[in-house]
């Protein structure tokens, strides 16, 4: 086919074929675009899925750029039986046992926002404003709590949220691959290095509580904890001396540097931050809009609290919130915050029976096609959770919802994620009043590495927010 030049436009038509072929292009240069690459978008279900679980042919590439912002040694670009060995000792930070001990900490940050929502308000008299900023301090804050914990200050964390954007913008395809002073691969590298020195710093402070033997409350500590436990295994066993009831930790970890778990704590803030802003963004908004909705998801919660607004859930407790978990999925499939996932092919890749991806070029997992076909969700471009609730959904689209991936790269935080958003709409729906004050852009999509509103500084409008008591 060769290195044909065609300009590449991302389009999100209301009804997307589920099963197109392949989208074969390569992006080509214009005024902010110095560097051309072969790009073969796998846009159905089937071949995206083809993509997702070809380990031997891909690998994660993000763009060029994110090896700088990362570092190329950092575990998400890791391969084959290197990849592997390392998330065996990161799946123990995302079980139901773990996700336990990080709520008490997002209940902490939901309280403090909630009152902030409504004293911004109050202090605007009372007229709309924009919140897609605050909402997106809000994800910073809970993720930062869930991951490093009362290590990292207040303003640090309205630092990395005020920063992130540039992160976000570096990382844009359209982007020269290297870092020159003050373009927007330099000022995402300088908001990266400055989340890296942070995450470092509350790694020192977790060895140091976990060496004391104090108990996790992040997953930074339950990650050191493993180590801590690792260790002492070791040394026990080198002195043939293992006390009785001492279990063998599975996996043994090694050791790692202060900077490599910032490192990787820094990869779940990458994977989280925009596509749960995103997600809060517009589950505010169309719970805005469906009153009806809302109700529901607020009469669930305020049961379960058998009628207690402040009482803080546990695990078991939002698990049994199927409606409002139904709300979230749902949400999830109507506004998927990654629509695409980039992996540069390591040799050449047979995606079909006829066509070949050449070694080098961009192969793109497609998942916004599997989540709009209609014959797995009738009416795919209405919003009704009733799908998940009382339709078929759940078990009619399995292989469909790639929201979080599937094969070997398949998101981690799958599970919290949804149970955080479950427990941010909850929460929400007993303690807030909002109501969305529409904009002629309000309903169409931007791209900003996650799908947002059109609007970039006033995608949602809020007033009359009261706690309701």
């Amino acid at each position: 086919m060769g290195q044909r030049r065609a300009q590449l436009r991302l389009c999100l038509p209301q009804v997307c074929p589920a099963r197109s072929p392949l989208l074969v292009a390569t992006v080509a240069p214009d005024a902010n675009v110095l560097l051309g690459r072969f790009v073969v978008i796998a846009s159905s279900r089937d071949l995206a899925r083809k993509v997702f679980n070809s380990p031997a042919y891909v690998k994660p590439c993000v763009v060029d750029v994110a090896h700088k912002l990362l570092g190329r040694d950092n575990w998400v670009f890791l391969d084959g039986k290197a990849h592997v060995d390392f998330r065996k000792g990161l799946n123990g930070l995302f079980t139901r046992q773990a996700l336990e001990i990080y709520l008490p900490g997002q209940h902490e940050v939901y309280t403090r926002y909630f009152k902030k929502l409504v004293d911004a308000t109050k202090e605007n008299d009372g007229k709309p404003l924009p919140y897609m900023n605050l909402f997106r301090e809000i994800i910073t804050a809970v993720s930062c709590r869930t991951f490093v914990g009362h290590y990292i200050s207040d303003e640090a964390v309205k630092k990395i949220s005020d920063d992130y954007y540039l992160i976000t913008a570096a990382l844009e395809l359209v982007n020269f691959p290297i870092i020159i002073p003050f373009t927007k691969t330099w000022y995402g590298k300088k908001a990266a290095d400055m989340v890296l020195v942070e995450f470092t710093k509350c790694a020192a402070k977790s060895k140091v509580r976990m060496n004391a033997g104090g108990e996790p409350t992040c997953i930074m500590d339950a990650w050191i904890m493993q180590m801590v436990e690792s260790k002492r295994w070791r040394d026990a066993e080198a002195k043939g001396e293992i006390p009785e009831g001492m279990v063998k930790p599975t996996p043994l970890l090694r050791d790692f540097t202060d900077y490599e778990i910032a490192q990787t704590v820094f990869t779940f803030l990458f994977a989280s931050q925009d596509a749960t802003s995103s997600a809060a963004t517009w589950l505010f908004q169309v719970m805005a809009q469906r009153p009806d909705v809302l109700d529901r998801v607020r009469d669930e919660n305020l049961k379960v609290r058998n009628g207690d607004i402040h009482k803080e859930l546990n695990l078991e407790q939002l698990e049994s919130l199927t409606y409002t978990r139904a709300v979230v999925k749902e949400l999830l499939r109507y506004r998927p915050p990654v629509i695409m996932v980039p992996y540069e092919v390591k040799k050449e890749f047979p995606v079909t029976e006829t066509y070949s991806v050449p070694k080098g070029a961009m192969c793109v997992a497609g998942v916004y096609p599997a989540l709009r076909d209609p014959e797995v969700y009738p009416n795919p471009n209405v919003f009704d959770p009733e799908r998940y609730y009382s339709g078929d959904a759940e078990t009619r689209g399995a292989k469909n919802f790639l929201v979080f991936g599937t094969g070997p790269h398949y998101c981690l935080g799958q599970h919290y994620v949804q149970v955080n958003l479950a427990l941010l709409l909850g929460r929400a729906a007993l303690e807030l009043d909002w109501k969305h004050h529409p904009t002629p852009l309000s309903e169409q999509i931007k791209v900003f590495a996650t799908l947002f509103p059109m609007v970039c500084d006033a995608p949602l409008r809020l007033d009359g927010s009261e706690m309701v008591y």
